[in-house]
């Protein structure tokens, strides 16, 4: 049991807020392809797919991002107890967890066509190589926006095993959400990875936090506007977009202060509620 515990702690399945936000990119991408006059069992059946890809993979992620990051996780009062920092677990036996997530995730991955299959393999030495660009620039952010979000386009072709310009742009957009996100995230440990010397999005931008928001949400809100008119959403869906459009430029933006640790979290996990909102605004979109 101790060791399930620690498990649970390494891979940061009692914070579903992560791979939740790995997976509302899929479930986006699923949606705005799938045709719901068919059958919709390929439907619930792909949607599970991609949950269980988000967990494993997400989970995966943490355990890297724990091994690499062990040396600064310690100096870090947030991360300082993690298993891997506190040495519960060894780092031997850590890479074996992540080896075998990764194993049954491929497991996952192969009831996919060719195209979705290729396409994910190809997507993986970004996955691992996040956590070493904070360590090279200013912007990991940016490089966990492009990971994070590869699932739009994976749904996509999925389903119609080619590329459209309809995802590609909602992958832009959903990169820049990430972006605006993750930034606020970083305003936990602001100080802390200013004393050690990691480099984010949160540090270049902390003179100016929410005007680097404000572009960032704006090219997300784009995105989801553009996406629409090319699918030939009605006007509920554009109404309803009033909704998520509120919830990045006045919850996230405006009542955001970046000096509070806790709001920050706050406004950072707010994230989960604007995945399902966006994903019942294409529900409408798709259905009326």
């Amino acid at each position: 049991m101790s060791q399930l515990n620690l498990f649970i702690e390494l891979t940061r399945l009692k914070k579903p807020i992560g791979f939740m936000l790995l997976f509302w990119p899929c479930i986006w991408g699923l949606t705005i392809v799938y045709d719901f006059d068919g059958d919709l069992k390929k439907y619930f059946f792909y949607s599970f797919l991609f949950l269980a890809g988000a967990i494993l993979m997400r989970s995966a992620g943490c355990i890297v991002n724990d091994i690499v990051d062990k040396n600064f996780d310690k100096k870090v009062e947030r991360t300082k107890n993690r298993p891997i920092a506190s040495g519960k677990i060894s780092v031997k036996l850590a890479s074996i967890y992540a080896l075998s997530l990764c194993m049954i995730a491929f497991l996952v991955l192969i009831n996919f066509n060719n195209f979705t299959i290729i396409m994910a393999m190809l997507s993986m030495p970004l996955a691992f190589s996040y956590p070493l660009m904070k360590r090279i620039t200013y912007w990991p952010q940016l490089f966990l926006g492009i990971t994070f979000n590869y699932g739009l386009v994976l749904a996509w072709i999925s389903i119609t095993n080619e590329i459209s310009i309809i995802p590609i742009i909602f992958y832009i957009g959903a990169i820049f959400w990430t972006l605006g996100y993750d930034t606020i995230y970083g305003y936990q440990d602001i100080k802390d990875d200013e004393i050690i010397g990691v480099k984010s999005t949160s540090i270049k931008f902390k003179n100016s936090p929410k005007k680097f928001l404000f572009v960032s949400y704006s090219i997300f809100i784009s995105s989801l506007i553009l996406t629409g008119l090319f699918m030939n959403f009605k006007i509920f869906y554009f109404m309803f977009l009033i909704v998520p459009i509120y919830q990045l430029l006045k919850v996230q933006i405006k009542d955001l202060d970046i000096n509070k640790t806790k709001d920050c979290l706050r406004k950072f996990k707010s994230n989960n509620t604007l995945g399902l909102i966006i994903f019942i605004n294409i529900l409408i979109g798709k259905l009326i």
